[in-house]
């Protein structure tokens, strides 16, 4: 498994989108952000991508060169048209104009619609973090298009992975951000199962019936995601459809031929809120820290070497594959070696 240093992967990666067409604010930011996932050890939302995005912009389902703007505003609202460029640009436009209403009135909520793949929600949740801000992320859409995920008691799929995050900063401690799908497993994390030829773990499918299974060959054809928690992840995953495709008004913004089927209805909404609403930054920081170091000082079960706070398993992976590299699994290096021979990109 080859290791590449960070600075030399996003080099390859914003290469590689300038030759399939991306200008380059587009290409240098998708590959900031596909980076710095595998860099906080998030693989699957990494430069595993990077074929599927070219593909699209062949498709024209993606616009390489557009960029995103606003729709409609208020002191402390915002809608914004992604104009269907690459979602890691159009998820940070907004998180920015977030922030930034924020920051002038207390609290803000920006909701985006024609997007593409946004990747790794726990980076925007970092961006608020950074700035002092408290957020929450809600995203979905994915299955008006293409159902993925199976309701609690049903056997036909109906939604999608909806993922949520959220982002609460620390004082002297890092950030705790919370990032997952409310499925048992993510849909790309199907996808490389699949394309390894490797099961899934329990309860995290079904087949035709409606009864688990830990075979993905035939997803997204047979059978459906499951939601985490029973009822309550279902419930979660619904709720998660109202925030972020409803609410956002995403149905109508759906253009023929842009998105594919699974991002065109995708209505993706940011909530943002400064840490000190109620009390000085410093003693919200205090608290934090309290909190997190409590958490992390209780005594491990067995099987455990410690309990750790979301973001902790990030943090590690980023510190160590900063400075060792990062190890890039053989598909997902060969698959940039191929579209670099494809593209007339020499990667190596």
């Amino acid at each position: 498994m080859p290791k590449i240093q960070a600075t030399e992967l996003h080099k390859i990666v914003s290469e590689l989108l300038s030759a399939a067409g991306a200008d380059e604010r587009n290409s240098d930011r998708v590959a900031e952000a596909l980076v710095s996932s595998n860099l906080c050890g998030v693989d699957t939302h990494g430069v595993f991508h990077v074929p599927r995005y070219i593909n699209e912009i062949k498709e024209g389902t993606l616009i390489p060169t557009a960029w995103p703007e606003l729709d409609t505003e208020t002191p402390t609202s915002a809608l914004v048209k992604g104009n269907w460029t690459f979602g890691h640009v159009v998820a940070k436009y907004s998180m920015e104009i977030a922030i930034e209403k924020a920051c002038g009135q207390g609290i803000s909520v920006v909701s985006f619609v024609r997007s593409n793949h946004i990747g790794r929600l726990g980076e925007y949740a970092e961006m608020a973090a950074d700035a002092g801000m408290i957020s929450q992320i809600w995203a979905s859409g994915y299955g008006v298009g293409m159902p993925a995920a199976v309701p609690f008691g049903g056997r036909e799929p109906f939604l999608h992975s909806n993922p949520i995050a959220i982002g609460i900063p620390g004082g002297d401690e890092p950030a705790m951000i919370l990032d997952f799908a409310t499925t048992n497993i993510a849909n790309s994390k199907v996808k490389i199962a699949q394309n390894r030829g490797q099961e899934v773990p329990p309860n995290s499918l079904t087949d035709e019936e409606g009864n688990p299974t830990t075979d993905p060959s035939g997803y997204p054809d047979v059978g459906g995601l499951m939601p985490f928690g029973a009822h309550k992840g279902y419930s979660i995953m619904l709720a998660n459809e109202f925030l972020g495709r409803v609410l956002s008004g995403a149905d109508g913004f759906v253009e023929e031929g842009r998105g594919g089927a699974v991002m065109r209805n995708q209505g993706v909404t940011m909530l943002v809120m400064k840490s000190d609403l109620f009390q000085a930054v410093s003693e919200f920081g205090k608290s934090s820290d309290t909190l997190q170091r409590g958490i992390r000082g209780v005594a491990p079960r067995k099987g455990f070497e410690s309990v750790m706070v979301p973001g902790d398993l990030e943090n590690k992976a980023r510190s160590v594959r900063s400075i060792d590299g990062i190890p890039l699994p053989e598909d997902h290096w060969d698959a940039l070696i191929d579209l670099g021979n494809e593209l007339g990109v020499n990667i190596i």
